[in-house]
């Protein structure tokens, strides 16, 4: 699935100044992370907006918004939000300055351990009876 390229540019504006934040195609479209961390995307003309889930439900609450339901099933603390929610410029920048807070909220990526070289390396042993 194509991303509004026009939608891009605009998120690019909104995040202009801030330090640390990365673009990735994902999910078909376009992914917007901070430190490594997802916190807006674009899909076709939608934003998917990682909100989390203390505010989820205010999120849903809001005009031109509803689950995100990516894999068929809503996902919890993310929502696609409708491109007649971001027509201004205003209503765009409050989505990316709500989830680029939220995310930077949450604890540090823990480091995944190093993978082995070869398969078959690292191979759990079932010890005793």
């Amino acid at each position: 699935m194509a991303f509004d390229e026009g939608l891009a540019q605009r998120v690019r504006e909104a995040l202009e100044g801030r330090a640390a934040i990365t673009e990735r195609r994902m999910f078909g479209g376009l992914a917007f992370l901070v430190d490594g961390k997802m916190f807006v995307g674009i899909s076709g003309s939608k934003l998917m907006a990682r909100v989390g889930t203390d505010r989820y439900r205010d999120a849903l609450a809001l005009p031109h918004v509803r689950e995100m339901d990516f894999t068929g099933r809503p996902m919890n603390g993310y929502v696609y939000v409708e491109p007649e929610g971001l027509q201004e410029d205003r209503d765009l920048q409050a989505w990316v300055n709500w989830c680029v807070s939220h995310v930077a909220s949450l604890p540090a990526r823990r480091s995944e351990p190093a993978r082995p070289s070869s398969p078959g390396v690292s191979r759990r042993v079932r010890r005793g009876g």
